[in-house]
């Protein structure tokens, strides 16, 4: 394995280890691997669970490395993006030894198990319920807008365990095995035609007591370090590759095949799009003929300033924490600046399509991704706390403004 010394001086060239280690004929497993070991997959995270101990910003160096060589990415997904790093703070050793390895090495993918029906904004009020079974834990309950539920390997379970405690004080954070009896996962088609949604029923499935993350009835408190890790990496960088996980069927498939070439490295999908949204809106103004017009260069500078400004607000190094989390108003900023670039982006690629923005099949630019971005917008303004609870994170922590006491979202 490549030392932390070997990290820093890859993370200075990062173009060169790239074409230098690089192999089209490797499983995508392999070439993750050759990631992991390097330290280039989490340079940000602890050098003992497979980090170099680097700057938060050198994790979006090797995104941005490996886009810019159109080379797969380090693995994705929420298990990179927010149970990893609420192990390193919550979790104790024999958990992040277990669980942290196949994360990084993209052997195992996450799903965040929060949301509920009627208990979506107003997190603190989940109904599922984990009731003691001889050492462990028996839950019940349902979950929905579970991103990628039906490919996830383990859950963040967010579940009451006290019905006599005082809210707040009255949930735990589990790991939930998803290959289990007593999960049901149902995909939710959205709007874009696609289903990256789920609904998740749980009937009596197992929890085991060593899945217990944070401590018995400090849920809320890790929770809120997820939510913390989940508006920080809205705004994130999103890197081109594949799906963890075994269930994602795509470990064993050639890396060379994942490569991105010509115009369509710049599509893919809404949530993909939104990464990248000024050089895709401006491959779109190409092919239209509008390149030229100074009225379009205006709104494509606009975007590419926010884009920059989002890349100036890396996620946090996640530590383990012995005291209290920290405060860290990063995340709702970045929220908040992801929502503004998805909505921007919206509005001036319809704007460039015109009348054949209606058009959701057919002859349309760049393979419709425009249009899915309009559709799939919304989305981006409520999930991992609504834009209105950011605002009032903001006003209320750090600026100091009276508590709003109307909105009682997830905070």
């Amino acid at each position: 394995m490549a030392s932390t010394t070997g990290c820093t001086g890859a993370l200075a060239d990062l173009d060169r280890w790239l074409a230098e280690h690089w192999d089209p004929d490797l499983t995508l497993e392999q070439w993750w691997a050759r990631l992991a070991d390097a330290r280039l997959t989490v340079p940000h995270w602890p050098a003992e669970y497979l980090g170099a101990g680097a700057s938060p910003h050198a994790a979006a160096e090797v995104i941005h490395a490996a886009r810019r060589n159109r080379l797969p990415g380090p693995p994705a997904g929420l298990g990179v993006m927010l149970a990893g790093p609420t192990l390193l703070e919550h979790g104790d050793d024999p958990q992040r030894r277990r669980y942290l390895p196949d994360i990084v090495y993209g052997r195992t993918n996450w799903c965040q198990l929060f949301s509920e029906p009627e208990s979506g904004s107003d997190l603190a009020s989940v109904r599922t319920r984990a009731i003691r079974d001889g050492d462990g834990w028996r839950v019940t309950g349902q979950k929905v807008w579970t991103s990628n539920g039906q490919l996830a390997d383990f859950g963040m379970l967010l579940a009451r365990t006290d019905d006599d405690a005082p809210r707040h004080r009255n949930l735990t954070w589990f790991v939930l095995d998803m290959d289990q009896p007593g999960i049901d996962v149902h995909p939710l088609r959205e709007m874009t035609g696609r289903s990256l949604f789920t609904e998740v029923f749980i009937d009596g499935a197992r929890v085991r007591p060593v899945d217990v993350v944070g401590g018995e009835g400090n849920g809320w408190a890790v929770a809120r370090s997820t939510l913390r890790y989940e508006r920080q990496s809205l705004s994130a960088g999103a890197a081109v590759g594949g799906v963890p996980g075994r269930r994602g069927d795509m470990l064993s498939r050639r890396a060379g095949g994942l490569v991105p070439s010509g115009a369509s490295a710049a599509s893919g999908t809404s949530v993909a799009m939104r990464h990248r949204a000024f050089q895709t809106l401006v491959d779109v103004a190409r092919e239209r003929g509008q390149l030229s017009d100074p009225r379009v260069w205006d709104q494509l500078a606009e975007l590419y300033v926010l884009e920059r400004a989002a890349e100036t607000l890396p996620q946090s190094r996640p530590l383990p924490l012995a005291g209290r989390p920290r405060t860290d108003h990063r995340g709702s900023v970045g929220k908040l600046l992801g929502s503004r670039i998805t909505t921007r982006a919206r509005d001036i690629g319809m704007s460039l399509l015109g009348p054949d923005g209606l058009l959701f099949s057919g002859d349309r630019s760049l393979n419709g991704i425009v249009q899915e971005l309009c559709l799939f917008a919304p989305a981006v303004s409520i999930y991992g706390g609504t834009d209105q609870i950011q605002k009032n994170v903001l006003a209320e922590r750090a600026l100091g403004l009276p508590r709003d006491n109307v909105t009682q979202e997830k905070r």
